[in-house]
């Protein structure tokens, strides 16, 4: 089956105002640009958002969110975006912060068919009993918090309860694919990539080359085909364009 598409406009054309989505990368690494900016051009709004963080003010799932297009986010990490932390805290925009092993465990059993498990992570501490601000109020009041998850002791331990993840669509970044959306992510970026994608009932793939079913030998996929329905080849000027989120150098010596 061909799952190209002709262009990442026309791959997010059916994603509706209010949809879920598993969107990958990590900082700015393996983030799906192309699709993100047919996003934001198509116009949609009240999305709900999984991903490990929320881009950059201008980069990114920052776009975005700079538009007033994410309504809540589900996210391990936010601390280089201002505008992300000014919408939560002004009771704009509903969080839920997860431990990342846990998020990255929650889209995996998501894409696998597990509607839960228990872990370790964050017994003891709000994540389990409950609290965390997820929305405040314009007054800076907490106007919904995380409801308290069940907690079982499995051979002298305490486990908490984590529901999986499912979304409406999984959007994504790889650096190979083929027709049939078999995708090879390059070094980092594949990070949360693989994941998403199987959390998104939907998924779609912007690819920075495009092969022939056949060309990627079975031991190079690292997500096959199964789980991508969608497949957009990037323009040169698209697959070249990857931005640092925080450049350190040391001063040159003499």
């Amino acid at each position: 089956m061909d799952k190209v598409v002709p262009n990442a406009a026309a791959a997010v054309a059916d994603i509706p105002d209010g949809a879920s989505l598993a969107v990958g990368g990590f900082g700015l690494c393996g983030i799906p640009s192309a699709l993100i900016q047919a996003l934001l051009e198509k116009g949609v709004t009240g999305l709900e958002v999984t991903s490990n963080n929320c881009g950059v003010d201008d980069w990114g799932l920052g776009l975005l969110l700079r538009e007033k297009r994410i309504s809540r986010m589900t996210s391990s990490y936010v601390g280089e975006n201002k505008e992300f932390a000014r919408q939560y805290l002004s009771g704009e925009l509903e969080v839920e912060l997860t431990p990342q092993g846990t998020l990255a465990e929650r889209l995996r059993a998501g894409g696998s068919g597990i509607p839960a498990f228990f872990t370790r992570t964050g017994v003891g501490t709000q994540v389990a009993d409950g609290g965390v601000p997820w929305r405040y109020d314009d007054a800076g009041n907490v106007s919904v918090s995380s409801p308290a998850k069940e907690v079982r002791e499995f051979d002298g331990h305490d486990y908490v309860l984590e529901r999986a993840i499912a979304t409406d669509f999984g959007l994504v970044r790889a650096w190979k694919g083929d027709r049939h959306g078999n995708l090879v992510f390059r070094d980092s970026a594949q990070n949360f990539n693989p994941l998403c994608a199987m959390a998104g009932r939907i998924s779609i793939a912007e690819v920075e080359e495009l092969v022939e079913p056949g060309e990627l030998a079975p031991g190079e996929v690292h997500l096959p085909g199964i789980f991508v329905q969608r497949v957009v080849l990037l323009s040169p000027e698209e697959a070249v364009d990857k931005r640092i989120e925080r450049r350190t150098v040391r001063t040159k010596e003499a």
